[in-house]
């Protein structure tokens, strides 16, 4: 079992999880639960109003899609990398489902920033999610780098740290990603 100084750390706590240490599971959902729930309302936000997908919703099932998963988390970045997959799918499998009831016509332009601005359009969320689809498939690092920024709403500097090299090599990864996507869009 590890100390409370290094349980602060993800991985250590997904290690411990995985581990059979219950304990270990309550304090990861309290240690990421928030920033979740943060970044599904600024993606709500955007959403009409009166839409069936709450903030709340979204993060739980993420959470409890990753917590459930038959996955070996490995580390930190392993594990960001996963709940940003995770958002990403709950939020185009919904779109989807609102597109299946309502056809859109014609395609939209999407913009980038340093969050996501997705709107309540699901044309947009799935035009989106093609376009980082065909961005992996061209080059994945870019392509996983964008989506932490996106999805995970990590900052460069958190995501230098996490692959272990300096913000500015993230800083024009994210640079040549986002201009690869805007070109696809």
């Amino acid at each position: 079992m590890s100390t409370l100084a290094e349980r602060q750390d993800i991985t250590v706590l997904l290690s411990d999880w995985q581990a059979g240490d219950a304990g270990a599971l309550t304090e990861l959902s309290q240690l990421v639960y928030k920033k979740l729930h943060q970044l599904a309302g600024s993606y709500m936000f955007k959403e009409r109003s009166g839409h069936t997908l709450q903030p709340t919703a979204l993060v739980n099932e993420a959470f409890i899609s990753l917590m459930t998963s038959n996955v070996s988390f490995q580390d930190q970045l392993h594990f960001y990398r996963l709940a940003a997959t995770m958002m990403r799918r709950i939020l185009v499998d919904h779109a989807r489902a609102r597109l299946t009831a309502k056809r859109g016509d014609g395609s939209q332009q999407v913009t980038l920033t340093e969050q996501a601005q997705v709107t309540a359009d699901p044309v947009n969320i799935i035009a989106l999610h093609n376009a980082m689809l065909a961005l992996a498939d061209f080059d994945p690092d870019k392509a996983q780098i964008l989506e932490l920024q996106f999805f995970a709403g990590l900052t460069t500097s958190q995501i230098a740290q996490l692959y272990g090299v300096s913000g500015k090599t993230i800083e024009r990864g994210s640079k040549l990603a986002k201009a690869w996507l805007y070109q696809s869009l």
